[in-house]
């Protein structure tokens, strides 16, 4: 009996063996940091939520639901109570508890990161017990729950024990423990990386939760050229690429090792202008800034042809933008988002009427390994302006020390995207159109934009509860924002991905390809 016992584990645990499996995926740019607490940026956001948990997570279809809270309670409209999941471990074995959410709470709101927006609204965290959180918030908050996704929840022992209670500083290009070593309590372990070269995770065997998918262990490669990240995948040296160059992606639905996943993204790629300043630090104008006036803004505006950019630069795959929202974001709707066609003449007008009519020079801050066509877009608009006189300095660079840059104020203008992490339109106008605060108010506000009618509006969206009130609010302040031209909206992507064949996967709208999902077979 005992023989049969143990020969009918070993069948077991072999055919989990050869059930379990090895994603290689590949991608344009990697990620920044291992500190959950540090950039706001997807495609970190994306390999956290791998070993870093939440109070609660999205679904498949972006329901919430619970995570390392097992449920929730509201005591009153700003008192949640959460009990949290018992019998969790850390990585590294430590128990998870109260302290840890207090801990990380604490940690997020550190002025040097930028992922206050996730624990917005929060005033405050209690410890009630060793499983029990009490979470005070400043007024009714309509989005809590989708703003904690990605609140990361990191030990606090091993934080202390590793000297990494304070967040590292990206910017001032700090280097910590927590930012090149990672601790969390979720499905998969980062066991390696190598900046630019790979990532590579393996299954935690003491999670609490149960994979979707038989993804044992994910290697992750950064590639930044579009013809050699796709002759990795026809060649079978990567699974999956999700950054797919638009002039492949016809040739690869027609291949039959290999399938296409469609898919949007709640992504908008814009320019950013620089409305703070009171002169341009790389513009051919002395004196003043150009930028603040907005016959200028709406000059850079209206000689966009995004029509152009998605039938040449995209091939088709983009929805040009009109406003700051994709479809599929709370608040956007189609009337509001309708594209203008380019008006040269009408934009030259605006530019004499401001006193600039030969123009004048300025400079364009721009990733070339982070969206797609990025480079090429701005190379697009740097030919658009030209034709109104508009002389864009254009300075293309790598992801990650471009956004050094910008977060540094170093900029006239800048390109950047943005995705919407709570399919809510609060998340992008309180991230980028709100004036600049040390907390979660503008954290991406790298124009400095500072409107105060904007802002109650932004404000009173954080806290109005009534469904209909709040749904005329967001419209009022998205097509403020669009009307004051304080951006340059260009599209919002369209986001395929390509796999082959023996491949399954959930196509994920924020752009965050989720392993657990995921089959090999």
């Amino acid at each position: 009996m005992k023989l049969r016992i143990l020969l009918a584990a070993a069948l077991v645990a072999a055919c989990a063996s050869i059930q379990a499996a090895t994603l290689k995926w590949g991608a344009q740019n990697d990620i920044l940091t291992l500190d959950p607490h540090s950039q706001n940026h997807a495609t970190t956001n994306g390999i956290m939520q791998h070993t870093y948990e939440g109070l609660v997570r999205y679904t498949k279809d972006f329901g919430v639901e619970p995570c390392l809270a097992t449920s929730w309670q509201l005591i009153s409209p700003t008192h949640y109570r959460f009990t949290l999941r018992k019998g969790v471990k850390f990585q590294d074995g430590t128990p998870f508890t109260a302290d840890d959410v207090v801990f990380s709470y604490n940690r997020i709101l550190q002025p040097q990161g930028t992922m206050q927006i996730y624990v917005a609204g929060v005033k405050e965290m209690r410890k009630v017990d060793d499983h029990t959180v009490d979470m005070i918030l400043g007024g009714p908050s309509p989005i809590l729950l989708r703003n904690l996704v990605d609140f990361r929840i990191m030990s606090r022992a091993w934080s202390a024990k590793n000297k990494s209670e304070n967040v590292q500083n990206y910017v001032a290009k700090e280097e910590s423990f927590a930012s090149r070593n990672a601790n969390g309590t979720g499905p998969y372990l980062i066991k390696l990386w190598e900046p630019d070269k790979r990532l590579v995770m393996q299954a935690n065997p003491n999670w609490w939760g149960k994979l979707d998918g038989n993804v044992t262990e994910v290697i992750y490669t950064p590639i930044k050229a579009d013809a050699t990240r796709i002759a990795a995948l026809l060649s079978g040296d990567v699974d999956i690429v999700t950054d797919l160059p638009t002039q492949d992606v016809q040739r690869l639905r027609t291949d039959p090792k290999l399938k296409v996943l469609d898919g949007h993204e709640v992504r908008t790629i814009f320019i950013g202008l620089d409305q703070f300043s009171d002169e341009l630090k790389y513009s051919s104008v002395k004196g003043k800034n150009p930028f603040k006036d907005i016959r200028v803004r709406k000059a850079l505006n209206i000689t966009v042809d995004r029509e152009a950019i998605k039938r040449v630069t995209m091939r088709g795959l983009s929805i040009p933008a009109a406003i700051m929202v994709a479809p599929g974001v709370h608040g956007h709707t189609n009337d509001i988002d309708k594209v203008a066609p380019a008006d040269g003449e009408g934009a030259r007008k605006l530019l004499a009427e401001a006193g600039y009519p030969n123009g004048f020079e300025f400079g364009l801050d721009c990733p070339n390994n982070r969206y797609v066509n990025d480079e090429e877009i701005c190379q697009a608009l740097v030919g658009m302006w030209a034709r109104i006189g508009l002389k864009a300095k254009l300075n293309a660079q790598p992801m990650a020390t471009f956004i050094q840059k910008i977060q540094k104020f170093d900029h006239d203008a800048y390109m950047l995207g943005w995705g919407v992490a709570t399919f809510d339109g609060l998340y992008t106008l309180q991230s980028l159109v709100r004036t600049k605060t040390t907390g979660a108010d503008g954290s991406f506000n790298l124009g400095r934009i500072s409107d105060a009618k904007l802002d109650a509006l932004i404000d009173a969206l954080k806290t109005e509860t009534d469904v209909k009130k709040r749904d005329g609010i967001l419209r009022e302040a998205l097509v403020a924002t669009r009307d004051n031209y304080y951006y340059v909206p260009l599209h919002h992507q369209l986001r395929p991905w390509a796999m082959k064949r023996n491949v399954t996967t959930v196509h994920k709208a924020d752009d965050r390809p989720e392993s657990r999902f995921a089959r090999v077979d």
